[in-house]
């Protein structure tokens, strides 16, 4: 469930970049606060995709696997069997 919010924070955070785009392009320096309305949105999905990263690597849900990882925690290597 976690991972699916973060997508949906993700793509939250694409779709408002591009209509910061469209509205940067499309009003070309206006007096409407589109473009200022959706750099605010923008930031608020970031800080809650951070958030939401943080809660996960926290409680453990989110995890790393990568190799230089393993080095860190060897605790968390598994023994392989001779």
């Amino acid at each position: 469930m976690l991972k699916f919010i973060i997508l949906v924070l993700l793509l939250g955070l694409l779709a408002s970049l591009w209509s910061g785009f469209y509205f940067l392009v499309k009003d070309q320096g206006g007096p409407r606060l589109r473009l200022l309305n959706s750099l605010g949105v923008r930031v608020a999905l970031a800080t809650a995709l951070v958030l939401t990263i943080a809660y996960g690597i926290y409680t453990g849900e989110l995890g790393s696997n990568a190799p230089w990882d393993r080095t860190l925690h060897p605790d968390r290597v598994q023994v392989e069997a001779e």
